[in-house]
């Protein structure tokens, strides 16, 4: 299958410091931008978690790493760091690879997306690893002001602008910080998971959302120097335009949809 941007053509792929001219890029299939970021330890794929066409990009690029035999683990945003399905056979029911990774779609990730991703690895042979921090953990990093310090300056208050703009402006300012740590902790928990999954001459793909993998402030900025990774965003339309990345998958902008006024509604204003 090949995926097309909203203007035909899939987006210029950033595969250095240098961008070099892309007035009219050839569309590319997803195992073609997968194999323009190889070899690497991981490959952290970000998404708009509602856009259909991002999940089927991940299948893809499953399939395509899991068939060349190089894909270590898959690690996702979406189920809680310590479920996995290792140990479950290639042909486990849904129920129970949901089971093993704790999955419950009233969290706000819908089976009917991400389990054709997951079952793509499940049938291959490949282990799916919750990268997220659980909801126990969630406490103690919000009061955790060492979380602080992980960035420099520029880079946490990024993450704070973040935060207020993605409630809304909603949010007391006072727990504008210790909602920041619980996003970075998230983070260290999904580059822990990544680390832990990596193998020799393989891959890992971790699927988070774009804020997530962004290299300035997220999961990147928790590897170890010298863990040898690359980033892919995946925008619909214009959403999400600029964040810095080794290559840029579009598809066709979404639906407008206000968010916002569904959280205003959620906070009684």
């Amino acid at each position: 299958m090949t995926y097309m941007p909203a203007t035909g053509r899939l987006a210029c792929l950033l595969l250095s410091a240098s961008l070099a001219a892309c007035a009219a890029p050839p569309p590319a299939t997803p195992a073609a931008v997968v194999d323009r970021l190889l070899p690497t330890q991981a490959l952290l794929m970000g998404e708009q978690h509602d856009a259909a066409e991002h999940q089927a990009l991940q299948r893809a690029a499953v399939e395509h790493l899991a068939g060349q035999g190089r894909l270590a683990a898959v690690v996702m945003e979406m189920a809680d760091q310590g479920r996995q399905t290792d140990g479950l056979a290639r042909d486990a029911t849904e129920a129970q690879v949901r089971d093993a990774l704790g999955w419950n779609d009233e969290t706000g990730w819908p089976w009917p997306a991400y389990g054709p991703v997951v079952m793509a690895a499940v049938r291959a042979g490949v282990p799916v690893a919750g990268g997220n921090l659980p909801r126990s953990a969630m406490r103690g990093a919000m009061q955790d002001t060492a979380l602080d310090g992980v960035l420099d300056a520029p880079g946490l208050e990024r993450q704070k602008t973040g935060i207020r703009e993605g409630h809304c402006g909603l949010l007391p300012e006072s727990q504008i910080a210790p909602m920041t740590r619980i996003q970075l902790a998230r983070d260290r928990a999904m580059a822990a998971t990544v680390q832990q999954r990596a193998r020799p001459g393989m891959t890992v793909l971790m699927i988070a959302g774009n804020g997530h993998v962004r290299q300035d402030i997220g999961v990147p900025r928790h590897l170890p120097a010298g863990f040898d990774h690359r980033v892919l965003v995946a925008r619909a339309g214009d959403a999400g335009a600029g964040l810095p990345a080794d290559a840029v998958w579009t598809t066709p902008a979404l639906p407008p949809q206000d968010h916002c006024a569904e959280l205003r509604q959620r906070f009684g204003r």
